[in-house]
């Protein structure tokens, strides 16, 4: 295959344009480091959110808004966005790295994963359409918009479980749904779970359609013992059955948890010199936007830090 070589090198390529990605740029123009952001998804999984009340600064903000206020501190800053999607990376003798996309290479002194992750979807008809628009992924961020209202939770493992008890001190009522007859999670977490008054467990349940027009209204349910659909009214679906890291582009580069996530020490380091990692991509057990912002000021500021001692060897 022919590449288009672009010859320019660049301090820095950061691989993801979410809102880690793009405060990994921030910092790093900040550093007068040359920069380039690589993705194809502006704003990463923050465009699947509806508003956001938990990020500081902003008592209630849209998640469009929110992307966009950071893209535009970041070009405003000098740093190069590229709408495209790396294929394959090449690390030099020399310590540099080539970065392939379907037709360009692009040279970079040290490289930032930041791909963040995809949550599983059921791929079920309304779960895209009424994206947040009452389904969510996330019930820490979403959660306080359902106040005394009745949700429904899609899941059987920790992540399910957790979000369940969170919602269930916030909404007048939670649907637990899960296709098994038994929970995957803590046996502590099960037993708290099976003793708030205000979740209903749905086992051996799975969820067939997300029905509403503007706004989630309605859930279509499958029983599999019984072999009967039924509809139950919800204002909100709330889907936990886990997120995919696709990190096998850095396979070779990085170690990974048993998810696939990638281990990073303190600095954001991978095990290869000059190839860091931020944002819900590292093995963490939190994942919220300030999280992943945190993690890429670090992952920046280290990428500098490396350059500079490079310069001195």
């Amino acid at each position: 295959m022919r590449y288009l070589i672009l010859q320019d090198m660049y301090d820095l390529i950061i691989i993801g344009s979410g809102v880690a990605g793009m405060t990994a740029g921030i910092y790093a123009s900040r550093r007068e480091m040359k920069t380039l952001i690589i993705g194809k998804e502006l704003g990463g999984q923050l465009i699947w959110a509806g508003d956001i009340e938990n990020y500081p600064g902003f008592e209630r903000i849209s998640s469009f808004d929110l992307i966009n206020k950071i893209k535009q501190q970041t070009v405003k800053l000098g740093v190069e966005f590229k709408d495209s999607e790396i294929q394959r990376i090449k690390r030099l003798n020399d310590g540099t790295f080539v970065l392939y996309t379907n037709k360009e290479e692009f040279k970079a002194k040290t490289v930032i994963v930041a791909m963040g992750l995809s949550p599983r979807r059921l791929a079920i008809p309304g779960e895209v359409e009424l994206s947040g628009k009452g389904v969510s992924y996330c019930a820490n961020c979403d959660g306080p918009f359902y106040r005394d209202k009745t949700v429904a939770v899609v899941g059987g493992g920790n992540a399910a479980l957790d979000a369940a008890e969170v919602l269930s001190k916030i909404a007048k009522e939670v649907y637990l749904i899960h296709r098994r007859d038994a929970f995957r999670g803590f046996e502590t977490l099960v037993d708290l779970i099976k003793n708030k008054a205000n979740i209903k467990i749905l086992f051996n349940t799975e969820i067939k359609n997300i029905l509403g027009t503007e706004r989630v209204e309605k859930i279509k349910v499958f029983d599999n013992l019984s072999k009967k659909d039924s509809v139950v009214t919800v204002d909100a679906v709330f889907i936990e059955v886990g997120r995919i890291a696709a990190t096998d582009l850095v396979a070779d580069f990085v170690e990974r948890s048993q998810r696939h996530q990638i281990i990073a020490n303190q600095m954001m380091e991978t095990k290869t010199p000059g190839l860091f990692a931020a944002g819900d991509v590292i093995d963490s057990e939190f994942k919220q936007i300030s999280i992943a912002t945190g993690s890429a000021t670090i992952a920046a500021l280290s990428a500098y830090q490396y350059l500079q001692l490079k310069k001195k060897e």
